[in-house]
């Protein structure tokens, strides 16, 4: 079985509620799960948010439109997913999770399928996206062996904080891989991680509503090709900004 776990919740420090801010009078975590529910090789959805009093809205609102929620640890992230998916899991001895953030609404279904059918064709322990796709398309799968054994070992803070960080500083034990783009599409941004993204976000969702255009990556592409004022809103916010700044308290620790 193929789960999706998605990881969300309220209390950002960037950008706190973002997932739940509206667009079109619907909230970005609804169109992030329509797209993930569009992936044909994914079994199962489940959001894993937090025990916080914070994320209740959100949990109700994911629950109320159909979907599997799990609540766990804030800070320990993967052990969230460990408890979410043995919430779920099958007797299936092939199980693989998906992990996808709340922070990519735009998120392709397709690529989804190519990251599930490059681990599954190619036996990998772990499959990503090379460094050249956008921000905002991130998506992931590792096996269930590779998540147990990361939940038993990981000991950074870190390494418990971001999921896939335990499997990338011990890389040499995995079979790991990674779906490579067609073109360096690194400088384009549909992540929400601050209120700058928010508003390019929501340009690009309305637009595309309003002229009933099909919304895939090679289209918003175009789109921010041809807007350069919607495209330099939130292009100086660095990449993977949340995981920099872990690493670096942790060095201030040391």
């Amino acid at each position: 079985m193929i789960v999706a776990i998605i990881q969300a919740r309220m209390g950002s420090s960037r950008f706190p509620n973002k997932v739940m801010k509206e667009v079109l009078n619907k909230p970005l975590i609804a169109y992030l799960l329509d797209r993930v529910s569009q992936a044909k090789k994914v079994d199962k959805i489940i959001l894993a948010t937090t025990t916080k009093r914070g994320d209740d809205g959100l949990a109700k609102y994911v629950d109320s439109i159909g979907y599997d929620v799990f609540r766990g640890s804030e800070d320990d992230v993967l052990s969230r997913y460990y408890e979410a998916f043995k919430s779920i899991k099958s007797g299936d001895n092939k199980n693989a999770i998906v992990r996808i953030t709340g922070d990519c609404p735009l998120i392709e279904p397709g690529l989804i399928d190519k990251v599930i059918e490059k681990y599954i064709n190619e036996s990998m322990d772990y499959v990503a996206l090379t460094p050249d796709f956008a921000e905002g398309l991130d998506v992931e799968i590792f096996s269930e062996s590779l998540l147990n054994k990361s939940f038993n070992e990981a000991k950074l803070p870190s390494e418990r904080e971001h999921v896939a960080l335990f499997f990338h500083n011990n890389s040499e034990m995995f079979k790991m891989s990674r779906v490579k783009n067609s073109s360096d599409d690194s400088s384009y941004r549909i992540t929400i991680d601050e209120p700058e993204d928010f508003i390019v976000i929501k340009l690009i969702i309305e637009y595309f509503d309003k002229n009933n255009l099909k919304l895939n990556f090679e289209n918003i592409k175009h789109y921010l090709d041809e807007n350069q004022e919607i495209f330099n809103l939130n292009a100086n916010i660095a990449r993977n900004e949340g995981l920099q700044k872990s690493l670096e308290k942790e060095k201030t620790r040391k």
